[in-house]
């Protein structure tokens, strides 16, 4: 396993900077093609939802539902 990944994002026309670690950004991204949206448009929806969480801690529950539903 690799060490955590810092990417750029644009999220409702501002830059921001998520670190995961490689297999979240792998699932993330095949998640985002499963579901026909450019990385950033599901980013953004899981901004808009995701509360008090730091968004690399959304991205991440939000990779893990998809493949453990709660």
């Amino acid at each position: 396993m690799n060490g955590p990944e810092k990417h750029s994002l644009t999220l409702h026309g501002h830059r921001t900077s998520v670190t995961l670690e490689p297999e979240f950004w792998k699932a993330f991204r095949e998640i985002a093609g499963e579901e026909g949206k450019p990385l950033n448009l599901l980013a953004a929806e899981i901004d808009a939802g995701r509360g008090e969480a730091n968004l690399a801690s959304a991205i991440r529950v939000f990779v893990l539902r998809r493949y453990r539903p709660v």
